[in-house]
């Protein structure tokens, strides 16, 4: 809710809809609820598998649904998905909307795989309605028949919440921020920085970025990585030798989270987005908004984005050699970059901004009340993640 969908509840509430959030419990929730100015509700929910701790959750969103009896339950992310579309079909509530921004199974293998795949299609057959957030996404749900198509849709030309260009611009940089994250990372004009955002687990790539960089690096000493996320280790860790490169490498600049990535981006040489897997990454929007070039891996998502050669460079996903390859490239054809990203920056502004993305929402919302125009009275929405 804070960094996915900034700003979405905020628009509905403005717009004539009574929002609700509901989410677990976590650091970000005073500043969600100050930034979006919805009504709000904890209910505990984990990520991981934990039957137990998830029927009681279930049960909780199932009381809170059958109380509140919202419109529209709209869910994000695969465990908040499966127990708000459970619950909300318990509670007789009639439009179910799951947005897919990514599939855990596919870098899932075993039994591990199976589970997350029949989970996946029961939240299907639980929602009324199931919007993948790119059309890649959707044709790879398809493929593997986890959803019925008549239920599948992709808003505009895909996102679960588009990009705010009044933020992710050059022009808006506040210097006095630059300045700080110039000293965070001891900025020096003489070395190249190359930048990598999100979550420092193995199925965003990290192993592949960090072993080809360590590689280039050892022709290039002026090269510096910065990694902006933090370790998730409970879920999916990186390999105990990149773990050991992470603490030791001279050229390697950890920053843990910042809310701040668009002065990273500004500074950088070029974004590298690794990832084994992503419905429609808002990391890639971002940096094509604040013209950083783009390397990233060629996958669902990205590459409805990311146009190789184009709107920037594309890797074989989880091709640690191909990724070195694309690298030295870059580095060696900087002014190409830079038109790379000049162009991206263009296609975002024609179909990613964000108030056009959440317009096309809201009318979605409105055609689906039934007989319903514009609403106007308040029609109840609760967004779930």
């Amino acid at each position: 809710m804070k960094y996915l969908l900034t700003g979405q509840m905020r628009y509905m509430q403005q717009h004539g809809f009574d929002v609700t959030m509901v989410s677990s419990e976590g650091k970000e929730w005073p500043d969600i609820i100050k930034n979006e100015e919805c009504d709000h509700c904890i209910i505990h929910m984990t990520r991981k598998m934990t039957p137990f701790t998830d029927l009681v959750s279930l049960w909780k969103l199932y009381r809170y649904f059958k109380i509140r009896q919202p419109d529209i339950v709209h869910s994000h992310t695969p465990k908040a998905g499966l127990l708000a579309m459970l619950a909300a079909k318990f509670a007789g509530i009639k439009i179910r909307i799951h947005t897919i921004a990514g599939l855990r199974f596919m870098t899932s293998t075993g039994i591990g795989r199976k589970i997350l795949i029949q989970m996946e299609k029961l939240t299907a057959r639980s929602a009324t309605h199931v919007w993948p957030n790119s059309f890649s996404l959707l044709n790879y749900i398809k493929k593997n028949n986890l959803v019925k198509e008549n239920k599948m849709e992709v808003i505009g030309l895909g996102s679960s919440n588009g990009i705010d260009l009044s933020r992710f611009s050059i022009s808006a940089l506040n210097n006095e921020k630059l300045q700080r994250v110039k000293e965070k990372i001891k900025y020096d004009t003489q070395l190249v920085y190359l930048l990598c955002v999100g979550r420092i687990v193995r199925d965003k790539g990290i192993d592949e970025l960090v072993k080809s960089f360590n590689k280039v690096y050892a022709n290039n000493t002026n090269l510096r990585l910065i990694l902006v996320g933090e370790f998730e280790d409970e879920v999916d860790p990186v390999s105990d030798e990149v773990r050991m490169i992470l603490k030791k490498h001279p050229g390697i600049i950890m920053t843990g989270w910042s809310d701040e990535v668009e002065y990273y981006m500004h500074l950088s040489y070029a974004l590298i987005h690794p990832s084994y897997r992503e419905g429609f990454p808002n990391v890639l929007l971002q940096a094509g908004a604040m013209q950083c070039p783009v390397i990233c891996s060629r996958i669902e998502g990205n590459i409805d984005i990311v146009d190789h050669q184009e709107t920037g460079l594309i890797f074989e996903v989880k091709d640690e050699n191909d990724l070195q390859q694309k690298l030295e490239w870059g580095l060696t054809n900087k002014e190409t970059l830079k038109a790379y990203a000049q162009a991206l920056r263009f296609k975002i502004e024609q179909y990613f901004d964000q108030p056009v993305l959440h317009s096309l929402i809201r009318k979605k919302y409105a055609e689906l009340l039934v007989g319903s125009p514009f609403p106007s009275d308040n029609r109840k929405t609760t967004n779930v993640a």
